[in-house]
C-alpha cells in the first residue's frame, strides 16, 4: 500500500478531447486510500433571441430543456468517467451550472479538497485578456494546492 499526501482529490474536467491528459495525470495520483470528486462545471445557457424583437420591447428567452439537457449530459459523462477510476477508495460526481472558477473553489472547500487536479488550455496574449484563465484564477484563490496539467490540444 502506498501512502499519499493527498486523501481527497478534485478532478476538474470537462467532456473536451483536451481532457484526457488531465485525467491520465489524476489516476495516476489516485490509490486505494484516495478519494476522488469529479467536478464538470456548465455556464449557464445565455438566452435566446430567436423571435424576440427589441425594438417591439420582446425579451429574449430562456429555453429550461437546454440546461436541463446540458446538466443530464454532463452527469452521464461524469457516471462514465468515474468508472475508470477503479482503485480509488471512494468516487463522488459533481455536475454544476456557473461560473466555472467560483464553483470548482466552492466546492473544494465544502468537500475539503488535499489537492485540486485540473487542466489549462494555454491561453495567452489577447485570448488571455478578454476570456481570462479559470487555473490561474483558481491557483489565487484556492485553499489547498493545485495541479494544473498543461492540456492544450489541436
Amino acid at each position: 500500500m502506498s501512502y499519499s499526501k493527498f486523501k481527497r482529490i478534485l478532478l476538474a474536467v470537462d467532456d473536451t478531447p483536451c481532457s484526457h491528459k488531465v485525467i491520465e495525470y489524476a489516476k495516476d495520483l489516485v490509490s486505494e486510500t484516495t478519494t476522488v470528486a469529479l467536478i464538470t462545471v456548465i455556464p449557464p445557457t445565455s438566452p435566446a433571441s430567436y423571435g424576440a424583437d427589441p425594438l417591439l420591447g420582446q425579451q429574449p428567452i430562456v429555453v429550461p430543456e437546454v440546461s436541463e439537457i446540458q446538466v443530464q449530459t454532463a452527469q452521464e459523462y461524469l457516471d462514465g468517467l468515474s468508472e475508470s477510476f477503479t482503485n480509488a477508495q471512494e468516487i463522488f460526481t459533481f455536475s454544476k451550472v456557473g461560473n466555472i472558477r467560483e464553483e470548482i473553489l466552492d466546492l473544494s472547500q465544502e468537500w475539503s479538497a488535499d489537492l485540486i487536479v485540473m487542466g489549462s488550455n494555454g491561453r495567452s496574449g489577447f485570448d488571455w485578456f478578454i476570456s481570462g484563465s479559470v487555473s490561474e484564477s483558481v491557483i489565487r484563490k484556492s485553499h489547498c494546492p493545485v495541479l494544473v496539467i498543461p492540456s492544450k490540444c489541436d
